[in-house]
């Protein structure tokens, strides 16, 4: 595995290396996430597609706590990888979404059967952690639903007239509309900034043959570049949790909790500053229909998965609640700051009762 390759060379030449790798993949991902937003934004506009759309396929799909699903289930910790997929689900809504609305108010117009499979998607576990034991069938139905969902969005959004968050008028006057009416929006809450800024890629794509398709192969580009950076993020902050002599636990609690959530927070915050909250409103939704359904199905691919009553009892049902409330403030209109501080005070709830009544939370144990 590439990490753990990552892991023995920085080990061979010292901690100091761990710190430079930890800085240089910090560095790395938030660089590329914002090069992955300006590819993106001119993708949907060469192709005429949908930014959601986009924004669903380049960053629902969360590559790196899929690939820790894998080693932990390889290793026999399917409970544990379990749980990271369950996890992610909370955070994507509990700290994420929250973090992104008390940073900056945004205006959202997500049609209502997007919304509906937002606040289904959870509870398409349900009938399968009452199975008590996920096999490779029930990974495979996971799987397919989720591709069955996923397709669902991208074909609505070829059906519509006007594809969600996608302005008509949007290639003659490049403005910071956020996918509403700008009337919609006030100066506080959005960069005086268009959202199509100068990047010095313009002058060797803009007005060329298939443009957009060139702007989509440097957006799957860009992709690779978040996936290395998160993975750099990962391998040096475990070499460094060792060295510091940090429980595997409470790393996984803290140190790795933040790394993953450092990813999820700058593709969802990145995109609102810019002015595109499409992208990052695409990024949550993506991610948590992604992690109850492909990436539970993942897991169950390479080993059976015991449910424990605490899945069924507890944390399945938090993530349903998280994702509920976070619908229902997307179907408002405007993710505001009081729902961000809603959001954020649910998910500290839920980790109290976690460590007060079920003695954990579906977090990793990495090392």
């Amino acid at each position: 595995m590439i990490e753990e390759f990552i892991e023995g060379v920085i080990e061979a030449q010292g901690v100091w290396l761990a710190y430079i790798v930890l800085i240089g993949g910090a560095g790395l991902l938030a660089y590329s996430v914002e090069k992955l937003i300006s590819y993106l934004i001119r993708a949907a506009l060469g192709l005429g597609i949908s930014i959601f759309a986009l924004a669903i396929l380049f960053t629902g799909f969360e590559f790196d706590d899929t690939a820790i699903a894998l080693v932990f289930s390889a290793g026999g910790l399917e409970q544990v990888a379990l749980g990271t997929a369950l996890g992610t689900a909370l955070a994507i809504t509990g700290i994420t979404l929250a973090a992104a609305a008390i940073y900056r108010p945004f205006p959202v117009d997500v049609p209502r059967d997007y919304l509906l499979l937002f606040v289904l998607s959870p509870l398409i576990l349900v009938p399968f952690i009452f199975i008590s034991t996920l096999t490779f069938n029930h990974g495979l139905a996971l799987a397919v639903i989720f591709v069955v969902l996923f397709g669902y969005i991208i074909c609505r959004e070829f059906q519509r007239d006007i594809p969600v968050f996608q302005d008509s008028e949007i290639a003659e006057r490049i403005e910071v509309d956020g996918g509403v009416p700008i009337d919609r929006l006030s100066i506080e809450n959005v960069d005086s900034r268009t959202i199509l800024e100068d990047i010095p890629e313009d002058r060797f794509v803009a007005d060329r043959p298939y443009e957009g398709l060139f702007w989509l192969t440097l957006a799957f580009v860009a992709l690779g570049g978040v996936v290395a950076g998160a993975i750099l993020l990962e391998a040096s902050s475990e070499v460094i949790a060792e060295t510091w002599g940090i429980e595997h636990t409470v790393f996984g609690a803290t140190i790795l909790t933040l790394v993953l959530t450092f990813e999820n927070l700058l593709l969802t915050i990145e995109p609102i500053r810019r002015g595109v909250p499409e992208i990052g409103i695409g990024h949550v939704i993506g991610s948590v229909i992604f992690s109850v359904t492909a990436n539970v199905g993942v897991i169950a691919f390479v080993a059976d998965v015991v449910i424990s009553r605490d899945v069924l009892i507890f944390h399945l049902p938090a993530v349903i609640v998280l994702t509920a409330v976070a619908a229902y403030f997307i179907s408002t209109g405007w993710i505001r700051r009081r729902h961000g501080y809603i959001l954020i005070a649910l998910y500290t709830v839920y980790w109290i009762a976690a460590i007060l009544i079920f003695g954990g939370v579906p977090i990793p144990d990495p090392l």
